[in-house]
């Protein structure tokens, strides 16, 4: 809608009808006159007018093949058409409708009331623009603070993880590394339409998300045991045990100073719980069994898992890739859950790719 003074087009084959409607409306609106449907197209192209007053009876393309034409073209197809013709059955003014007109007047016409016609059309061409300037600016700041809120969220993960990085004697190469790790897990599953309930793409770039928190919980456990050299003892290993119910700890009172119940920490709170949990029961901190343990723990398990053999750590040297997709094959249905386990076969390769990409 111009915002100055509106623009009407007058689309009429007879000079005397033309210049009957351009007295009546040029002292209120800037007049473009069309002797022809095709005349009338080129114009509406260059002067984008902000109403059409559209005569039906014309040689070559008459009014309806006219509007037609315009309701089809997508620069053109907004402005509103009002049929102004001497047609007066009921069966082409319901033709006009259907082809997209908004109004139908028939000849002859008394001038008050096309005046009022055409300025109740203006009026509400406005206010739809109005509206739709409206709407896309909300959208474009809804899009903006959707951002923002994104933003924030992956900051306070990784203001998290780093915590966590400055206790383990692991690197941050290896949360890069079981990042990629999940991220490439989740995405084959939902390709392959695996657990699609789960496996939203929101709930999948949530998981990856949070994959860095997956060890938080080892702040609570003393130095002198993350950084042994050496196996762990018994009485060594049930400290460490301790860590998930740590880290769940840490999320919790985290989530606590946020307003929604359903927080975008749940899948961190998850991880960090349940990924030492083993398919056959016998993990740990609760000992589920099976499906009973949250599909985004089990790909974190088999991730860290896979990292943790290939890798070099204070008490031990690290595997190769091959000893350690044997191992994982091995593991199915007992350590790890078949179905990410196949999943795991069918990207070994692209798990290699992103080993050798983030070394330590």
């Amino acid at each position: 809608m111009n915002e100055a003074t509106p623009v009407v087009l007058v689309v009429d084959d007879v000079p005397d009808n033309l210049a009957l409607a351009n007295s009546l409306l040029k002292p209120y609106y800037k007049v473009k006159l069309a002797i022809s449907g095709a005349a009338a197209l080129k114009i509406a192209q260059v002067e984008q007018p902000d109403l059409i007053l559209l005569d039906v009876i014309m040689p070559e393309m008459n009014g309806y093949e006219t509007c037609a034409q315009l309701k089809a073209n997508q620069s053109l197809r907004q402005i509103p058409v009002i049929f102004l013709t001497a047609l007066g059955e009921v069966a082409d003014a319901e033709q006009g409708f259907a082809l997209g007109a908004v109004d139908y007047i028939v000849k002859p016409f008394t001038p008050s009331l096309l005046l009022a016609r055409v300025k109740t059309h203006l009026s509400l061409r406005k206010a739809q623009a109005t509206l739709r300037d409206r709407n896309e600016h909300l959208e474009a700041e809804i899009s903006k603070r959707v951002g923002e809120i994104a933003l924030l969220q992956e900051v306070a993960i990784m203001a998290l993880a780093s915590l966590a990085e400055t206790r383990d004697c692991e690197t941050e190469a290896h949360i890069q590394r079981t990042t990629q790790y999940v991220r490439e897990l989740a995405q084959y599953l939902q390709s392959q339409a695996i657990f699609p309930d789960l496996l939203t793409p929101e709930n999948v770039d949530l998981m990856v998300k949070s994959t860095p928190l997956h060890d938080i919980g080892k702040v609570g456990i003393p130095d002198m045991i993350l950084w042994k050299p050496a196996m762990l003892n018994n009485e060594e290993f049930e400290l460490v045990k301790r860590h998930p119910a740590i880290g769940r700890r840490a999320i919790e009172g985290a989530e606590k100073l946020l307003a929604t119940p359903d927080s975008f920490l749940r899948f961190a709170k998850e991880m960090t719980y349940f990924h030492h949990e083993r398919w056959d029961g016998t993990g740990y901190p609760d000992a589920l069994v099976g499906e009973a343990i949250p599909i985004s723990a089990r790909l974190m398990a088999l991730a860290d898992v896979y990292d943790a053999l290939i890798s070099r750590r204070v008490y031990k040297k690290p595997i190769s890739h091959e000893q350690a997709v044997k191992i994982i094959k091995g593991e199915a249905g007992k350590h790890f859950d078949p179905v990410v386990v196949a999943a795991f076969l069918a990207l070994a390769e692209r798990f290699h790719e992103i080993a050798l990409q983030f070394p330590d």
